[in-house]
């Protein structure tokens, strides 16, 4: 992986909370620093998708492009009926 510029912040954690990051950070032979850019990296990736297919989701909504709730309903129930052990 080419180098990748990095820039210092801070963070307050509670007590608990940095006692587990470094256990964590032992655990996997790491710093805390990489275990913290990590966690962050992970959780911005999320929220970005998340954001994005709420807009999506709410784009789709404007435009009429909705399953109304029964029928909804009655494929959730053939799904379920599908892997339900019998």
């Amino acid at each position: 992986m080419p180098y990748m510029r990095t820039h210092l912040t801070s963070v307050r954690l509670p007590t608990d909370t940095l006692a587990k990051l470094d256990r964590l950070a032992a655990a996997l032979d790491r710093t805390r620093s990489w275990v913290i850019g990590e966690a962050v990296s992970r959780y911005v990736d999320y929220e970005e998708w998340f954001a994005a297919a709420v807009a999506e989701g709410t784009e789709a909504a404007d435009r009429g492009d909705v399953v109304p709730h029964a029928q909804a309903i009655k494929r959730l129930r053939r799904k379920i009926a599908s892997v339900r052990p019998r």
